[in-house]
Order: C-alpha cells, then structure tokens, then sequence
C-alpha cells in the first residue's frame, strides 16, 4: 500500500473511498463504534454474575480479565500495524468477525448442556483481534486536519457513552428479563451485521486522504505486521515516549478502580446487575457530554499542554476525594471529575501522539495507546484485588492522589515540547 506522500496516492485512495464521501464515512465508523460498545458494555454487565453462576470466585474472575487484557495488549501494536498496511475494511471486519467468535463463545458457556467454565477459560481467545475502537480512531485522524483531531477524536465520546448507557442498560435488563444468554446472543448478532457493514461499506484504505496528511518517510521495503522493532521505534520518535509515560502511569489508578467496579458494585455498593447497569448508564451520559461536547470545546480554547494539566490536577482532587468515600451517592458526585479527566487524558494524549508519527504509522501509534488499557486490565485485576482486600475502596483514591501528584511535578518541571500547529 502507497505512503500518504507516494505520487498519485490522492487519485488512489480517492477510488478505494467508493460512494462513501467523507461525511458518510465519519457517520458510519461512529455507528460501528457505538454498536461495538453497546456489546463491550453488554459483556461487562454480564460476566461477573455469570462467572458466579457457574461457580467461580473473584479471584477467577480476576484472571479471566488478566487473560483478556493481555491477550489486547500483545495484539493491539500488531492490530494497529495490520490496519496500516491493509487498510481500515480489513481492520474493521477482522475485529467484529473475532468480536463475534467471542460471543458466539459466550452464547455456548451460558448453556446448562455445555462445559460452561472451559468455555469461559476459552473466550478470552478471539481479545487479541478485538479492536474495534483503534480501527475507528485511525480512520477519523486519516480524515481530519492536525488542528481538528483532537475535537474529531473527541465525538467519538459521544459514541463511548451510547454504548455505554444502551449496552449497560440493555445487559442488566435483557439478563433480568430473558437471562444471561440472551445480551450475549443479541451481542453476536450486532457484531455480524457490523462485519457485513464494514467488508461492504468501508474503503480499502483511508491513508492519505486527507490533504494535511503528513507524508510518510520514503523509501525502504515494508516491514511485516509482526515486526515489534517497527513498533518499537515509534516510542523512540521526539516526543512520543514522555506523553506514552505520561497516559499509562496517570490514568493507572483509575483504570484500577474501573477494572474494579463490578465487584466493588456488588461487594461495597450492594448493588444487583439492574442497578450497577444505570449507574454505568450515568457515567455513560457523563462521558458522552464531557468527551463528545466539552473537550472538543476546550480544545479550540486551550493547548493541549494545558488541558493535560487539568486532567492530571483533576486526577489529584478526584483521589483525594475518593478516600473518604462511603456510599453510591457520593461515588455519583465525584463522577464527573472523574470522566472529565479520564476523557481530557485520552483525547489529548491520543492527539499529541498521533500528531508525531507520519500518518502511515497513525493506525500502529493508535494500537500502542489502545494497549494501555489492556495493560491496565492485565494488572488491574491482581494489583487492584490484592488492594481492595487488603485495604478497602478508600485505597484507590490514595493511590490516584500520590500517582498524580508525582506526574504533575514532573511535568512542571519539564514541559513537553511544543507543536507548531498548536499555540501553547
């Protein structure tokens, strides 16, 4: 496939958009997000009552997270170079086609007739192709200008809130209602229709479309999709590895503490698979408004250096008050700070990081930063149990408060380096 500097490559590329134009496309890759998380959150509705269902403690539930988080983590760098080289059809069709192995899996564990906990010990499997939400991100930075990504990237909150206020709702209800089974089959339907519109609607290729692209380096043959030395070598690029650091250590605490929730919910909240679902409903119409509208507001206002700030200083009022935490309602007051500085930490640092590689690379930078919540999922659940048994809720908010602080010195001692697209 041709670099985005390649001569002729408008003319290319223009073809492989087919009767999609632009705004079409946008459309559709927010459609496909917002259908693939409505089933993530379908799933996360679901599994901890069904792992209990079928006789499993925590703990087990704890290293069925860890299988499924470092299954994405190994495949997320690997995924995102595969959907540079064979462009955003392939990418999108192969997650929902290994989306849909999952929870054709699933359908099967929650099946008397059948070994359900093998078959939960196997699900994890089809993770390593699972990425969707990469897919997407790579096609909106290939459309959008430098100066528009980070409120492009933005919107696609308002897709992560949809999701996941219809697929938490949808899992509590559709398990109360019909059982376990049932979000898990509706889920493996979603994702059929979604690989049927993806190999038929989605171009080939959305590299070096847009016109602010930036031109990918010439020469050289083109590495395999499993050349980790490739991979690697984008962290070592001016600038990339201190906002990497910075977007894996900051957001750690509180990606424990959500890899956490389902057990918290029902352990410290007392709360059944309806109620965790409208509590996960809220944070979704938080997240929707704060990334899909608030964000992409602040964004044209701010520097992205000053909004990573706010998002660090957030994270250090949001731990302090987290501490003391003793109830459901107060957990609800301090959402949206939370939200507002989960979502500020994504979107910026997904921009920042995007705006330093070529844009043949774009799709690779955004499997690495999709492989920090995996990580976070492959630790979270030991680093996370052993806390919250040893020490309770209130350690998390310790933890996010002393992390932050540490990040926010560090930054302030050594700003990152300006961009010349953006006044900082």
């Amino acid at each position: 496939m041709r670099g985005a500097g390649a001569p002729g490559g408008q003319g290319q590329h223009s073809g492989k958009m087919g009767t999609l134009g632009h705004p079409r496309l946008i459309l559709l890759t927010y459609l496909l997000v917002a259908l693939e998380l409505t089933c993530l959150f379908m799933r996360f509705s679901i599994m901890p009552y069904l792992t209990r269902r079928l006789g499993l403690d925590s703990v087990a539930f704890g290293y069925l997270q860890t299988a499924f988080g470092v299954l994405q983590l190994l495949g997320g760098p690997v995924f995102g170079r595969f959907a540079d080289q064979h462009g955003a059809r392939a990418a999108f069709t192969l997650s929902f086609l290994a989306s849909s192995a999952f929870y054709l899996i699933l359908v099967a564990a929650c099946s008397p007739a059948l070994p359900g906990v093998a078959l939960l010990y196997v699900s994890p499997l089809p993770a390593a192709l699972m990425h969707g939400l990469p897919a997407a991100q790579m096609v909106i930075t290939d459309l959008s200008a430098p100066e528009e990504r980070p409120a492009a990237l933005g919107r696609l909150g308002l897709c992560f809130g949809v999701g996941m206020i219809f697929g938490s709702l949808l899992g509590g209800t559709l398990s109360a209602a019909c059982g376990l089974r049932c979000p898990a089959a509706v889920a493996l339907v979603a994702n059929l229709v979604a690989a049927v519109l993806s190999f038929t609607c989605i171009p080939i290729s959305t590299k070096g479309v847009s016109t602010h692209a930036q031109a990918a380096p010439p020469g050289g043959a083109q590495a395999s999709v499993f050349d980790l030395k490739a991979i690697s070598r984008l962290l070592l690029r001016p600038g990339v590895l201190p906002v990497f650091l910075i977007k894996v250590v900051s957001g750690f605490p509180s990606g424990l503490f959500m890899v956490m929730f389902s057990i918290i919910s029902m352990d410290f909240f007392q709360l059944d698979a309806a109620q965790a679902g409208y509590l996960m409903s809220f944070f979704g119409v938080l997240q929707m408004v704060i990334q899909g509208l608030v964000i992409g507001r602040l964004s044209s206002h701010f520097s992205e250096g000053a909004l990573l700030r706010t998002s660090v200083l957030g994270f250090i009022v949001v731990g302090l008050a987290m501490a003391p935490m003793s109830s459901v309602f107060h957990f609800c007051l301090l959402m949206p700070g939370l939200v507002f500085s989960l979502c500020a930490l994504n979107v910026v640092t997904d921009s920042m990081l995007t705006k330093a590689v070529s844009a043949s690379d774009t799709g690779t930078m955004l499997g690495l930063c999709a492989s920090v919540q995996p990580l976070t999922r492959t630790l979270g659940p030991t680093v996370g149990g052993l806390l919250y048994r040893s020490f309770g809720v209130p350690v998390f908010g310790h933890v996010q408060f002393a992390t932050n602080v540490l990040v926010l010195l560090a930054l302030w001692r050594q700003p990152l380096a300006q961009k010349p697209d953006k006044v900082w």
